[in-house]
């Protein structure tokens, strides 16, 4: 798929992952006609600006506005082909204790979005997810559930409109705002690393892997498509010990809506989930294109019945050494033990 003379806009774009999207398409589509930043905070816009100049970078713009504005979203989205959303309030005890304001955002933006988009003349939106969404235990995965349900359900309103709406959803992104790692490299300096439960694992993928797959789904998604990457998983232990052997790691125990282990395909998905090779993806029961044509297309052969796909029972693990390497190659190339 060419990008030349293509606009993309992400929204969330100054979030972890748009930031490396961004850094991604500048640098391998230098022949995209226009890239929009869209996000509510102008103080990161005002700084990722100073890492993309428009004397360099004349292609990247910066648009204020927030996913609940759906009038804004409609100005923004104006000769734009490709949507990649990003926006979301994903972290989950603050979600537990502000159930609305996650609802605004989450569900209401994802609407809002899905209508712009109607509305105008994109052709492709990728929409992020999280494994967080599957089986939810928490308003955050609840609210998230949703807009996965909105994003694909989309393809069958759309109508004449021959737009494409997919769902990417993978786990934790190493070194993302928030995650675990950065949080641990702080608080090493401190000589002590609070674990939550000693038996809590969870999938990992890197901020450059995490790009790969929404590029995947936004040049290969036929439309109602939910893409699940092939990732290992670590222990909360692991991590502790790979950062900060030395460090006391005192259990203070489970926060609010969080889960001992992680799911990405549940066994009752099992029915419509194909393996894709480097990815498996779950199926819509209900698609506007014909299942054999897809099934030829991309070689995908359908799950065993029941098949589930757990951070806790994953064949694919990180191990302390295999922590230590990654960290020093995506988040502090000064890290040292």
């Amino acid at each position: 798929m060419t990008y030349n003379g293509k606009t993309i806009l992400i929204t969330g774009g100054t979030g972890s992952l748009g930031k490396a999207l961004t850094k991604y398409l500048l640098t391998r589509h230098p022949d995209l006609t226009k890239l929009i930043i869209f996000s509510r905070d102008e103080q990161k816009q005002f700084q990722m600006a100073q890492e993309y100049p428009s004397s360099e970078f004349d292609q990247i713009r910066f648009f204020i506005g927030d996913v609940r504005d759906y009038e804004r979203l409609k100005r923004a989205f104006k000769d734009v082909d490709y949507v990649i959303h990003a926006a979301a309030m994903k972290h989950v005890p603050i979600a537990e204790y502000n159930p609305d304001e996650c609802i605004k955002t989450n569900i209401g933006g994802a609407q809002n979005v899905i209508n712009a988009a109607l509305e105008t003349n994109v052709e492709r939106i990728v929409a992020l997810s999280t494994d967080k969404a599957c089986a939810p235990i928490n308003l955050y995965g609840a609210t998230k559930l949703t807009s996965d349900k909105l994003f694909i359900a989309a393809n069958n309103v759309a109508g004449w409109n021959p737009i494409r709406f997919s769902v990417v959803r993978y786990g934790n992104v190493m070194g993302s705002n928030g995650s675990v790692i950065p949080f641990f490299l702080k608080r090493k300096k401190e000589g002590k690393l609070p674990i939550t439960d000693p038996t809590m694992t969870r999938f990992n993928i890197t901020l450059d892997d995490g790009v790969k797959m929404v590029m995947h789904a936004l040049e290969n998604a036929w439309g109602g498509e939910l893409f699940v990457p092939k990732i290992p998983s670590y222990s909360i232990t692991d991590v502790a010990e790979a950062i900060g052997p030395e460090c006391e790691k005192p259990i203070i125990g489970v926060r609010p809506g969080e889960k001992i282990h992680e799911e990405m395909i549940t066994a009752s998905d099992s029915f419509n989930t194909y393996d894709l090779g480097n990815y498996f993806v779950i199926l819509p029961t209900q698609t506007k294109w014909n299942l054999d044509e897809f099934i030829k297309e991309f070689d995908a052969k359908i799950v065993e019945p029941g098949f589930y796909y757990n951070s806790g029972e994953n064949t694919e693990w990180e191990t302390v050494e295999s922590l230590r390497n990654l960290i020093t190659k995506h988040i502090d190339t000064s890290f040292k033990v």
